[in-house]
This record gives structure tokens, sequence and C-alpha cells, in this order.
């Protein structure tokens, strides 16, 4: 039995050290400057087609005399994203000149809300031309956010593909051992 025990106490000892080392490359991947630069550069993208597909979506809602509720909520939901949406690129642009991204948690909020907000928006402006259309969006969308999710994790923090591009020491900042 006690085999057994040691077994499993070096399983979980592997597991937490395996775990630690990928807390450390992604904290290490959020502090790289081209990383933020990189991060930056995609939500511009982001935001503005986001906040451009808005102003299309909801031009024609504008001359309508009353709306359905699915009508009603795309314009109330990029009423609410367009805006925010607005303030975000401006952001970038700041954060863009300074070359890092901000951490305010007020900013994570704003991005939340515009995001999920515009799709909403989205999936009510599709559900207003067909509900099957709108739960088509709303699946696919979920989908999209996934392989987005999972190509990002594998690109940004594959530690084999990160560690060719770590900075060296310099030979004079080298211990005179190591010289």
């Amino acid at each position: 039995m006690d085999e057994k025990e040691d077994f499993l106490a070096e399983q979980a000892r592997l597991v937490e050290a395996d775990a630690e080392r990928i807390r450390q490359e992604a904290v290490d991947a959020a502090a790289d400057p081209a990383a933020q630069v990189e991060w930056i550069r995609q939500s511009n993208l982001i935001y503005g087609g986001l906040a451009g597909a808005g102003l299309v979506v909801v031009q024609p809602f504008l001359t309508e005399p009353s709306l359905d509720l699915s009508g009603m909520v795309c314009v109330i939901a990029f009423a609410v994203a367009i805006p925010l949406l607005a303030a975000l690129l401006v952001l970038n642009r700041q954060e863009e000149f300074r070359r890092r991204a901000t951490k305010s948690p007020y900013v994570e909020v704003a991005k939340a809300v515009a995001q999920g907000s515009a799709f909403v928006g989205l999936t009510a402006a599709f559900w207003h031309i067909s509900i099957v259309a709108g739960i088509v969006f709303l699946a696919v969308g979920i989908v999209a956010v996934g392989v987005h999710s999972s190509g990002y994790v594998r690109l940004e923090y594959d530690s084999r593909f990160r560690s060719r591009f770590r900075p060296r020491k310099a030979p004079d900042t080298l211990n005179p051992d190591q010289r």
C-alpha cells in the first residue's frame, strides 16, 4: 500500500510542478512586449470590426416606426456596444503608442461588456431576419470563440517554440566562473 501512496504522491508532485511551469510561462508570455503589441493589434481588429458591423446592422432599424423584440434587442445592444468599442479603439491607440496594455479592471469590464453586447446585437439581428439564422449564428459564434482560444493557447504558450526565442544573457553579465 505504501508503494501506491508514494506513486500517487509523486504523480501529484509532478502535476503540481507542471502546472506551476505552465503558469509561469503564461506570466512570461503576458509580460512579453511583443505579445502585448500583438494583442493590441488583434483588439483593434476586433473592436473596429464589431463597431463597423454594428453601424451597418443598426442602420435599417433607425427608420422603422416600431420594432419587434429581436430588433429592439439588437438596437439596445449596439447602443451599449458602439460607444464602448469606440472608447476601446481610442484606448488601444494610446496602448500602441506606449507599447503596453493597460491592466485596469475597469477596462477589462468594458471589453467584456462591449464584445458581449455586440455579439448579442448581431445574434438579435440574425434572429430578426430568421430564427434559424439567429440560432446558427449563436452556435457557430460559440464554436468560433473556442477555435480562437485553443489556437491562441497553442501558439502563445507552446514552451518548446517560445524557448527558442528567450533572450540570452550577454557574456559580460555572466559569472566569472561561467566565462
